[in-house]
């Protein structure tokens, strides 16, 4: 009976156009949409609230500043924006670099045995390695700075996908049109741009966006310790770890609305990510 019960409820989701799944997945997109355009809006707004005003220093959130204003007098609702604008790019380079290392080596590994050995290699070194502190040996070492940042990220970042990616290759080429190709003469360079890749898309769009607030946190993290952007970006690690001097003298919207806000990105695209995962998955959608 239960049973019957479950069946006609799922039933029902699916003529009803009730499902939760596809709502999720709409909410989301709906939400990035609008952070988007906020994001986008924050390089463009007008400076003038990041100039210094010792008359409206120490300010509490209220309608004239709504997020509050710095030791300074700056707005905190332009520095965040302009913290979320800057972050944004960065998770989106990093983010795309480490899809192209991913995708590269997976192909690499399915052209031969030894290869595959030493793509196999490079993945279990990597992910032997906490994230937080191979990303601060490579920002460092390349000097920090936005081209550390996101190199340290990008080249942080792609095991995982890498692993992913292998394992589905290696099933496309188990295929029967891989062999006919192989046979017919085509080159393993032609069989990969035409044969695998386009199999990989689904995978590749779904990985870039649940890469995307890996690459936007670490970039934060490292940044607040000091490792990552120089102190004149408005970059959101910049904002936190200069709020930190303030909090005990009851500063409390310096750390708040910034690292909220950070967070608030940063769900809406790992709920993006998980929720088109879903859909992508033959598993998954058949549930749909």
């Amino acid at each position: 009976m239960a049973k019957h019960i479950r069946l006609k409820y799922k039933l029902s989701q699916r003529f009803e156009g009730r499902n939760p799944r596809k709502h999720a997945l709409i909410v989301s997109i709906a939400a990035i949409v609008c952070l988007f355009t906020l994001v986008i809006v924050g390089a463009f707004v007008n400076v003038e609230g990041l100039d210094v005003n010792f008359m409206a220093k120490n300010n509490p959130p209220s309608f004239t500043h709504i997020f509050g204003t710095d030791w300074l007098g700056r707005d905190m609702l332009i520095r965040t924006l302009k913290g979320l604008n800057l972050s944004f790019w960065i998770g989106v380079l990093a983010a795309t670099l480490s899809v192209i290392i991913a995708v590269s080596f997976s192909i690499l590994s399915s052209v031969n045995k030894t290869l595959d050995a030493v793509v196999t290699w490079l993945i279990d070194l990597f992910m032997g390695i906490p994230h937080i502190i191979t990303l601060i040996l490579i920002s460092f070492a390349l000097g920090g700075g936005l081209k550390g940042v996101v190199i340290g990220v990008a080249l942080t970042h792609w095991p995982m996908l890498t692993r992913l990616l292998r394992a589905e290759v290696m099933q496309i080429k188990s295929m029967e049109y891989i062999g006919v190709s192989q046979n017919m003469g085509k080159s393993w360079w032609w069989i990969g741009t035409h044969h695998i890749l386009p199999h990989l898309l689904p995978q590749l769009i779904v990985g870039f966006i649940l890469l995307f607030p890996h690459a936007i946190l670490h970039e934060a993290a490292i940044t607040f310790l000091g490792f990552g952007l120089s102190s004149e970006q408005p970059a959101i690690g910049i904002i936190l770890s200069e709020a930190m001097r303030y909090l005990s003298s009851g500063m409390w919207w310096l750390a708040f609305f910034p690292g909220f806000s950070l967070l608030i990105m940063v769900f809406l695209f790992d709920v993006l990510g998980r929720n088109l995962r879903k859909l992508i998955d033959p598993l998954n959608g058949q549930k749909l």
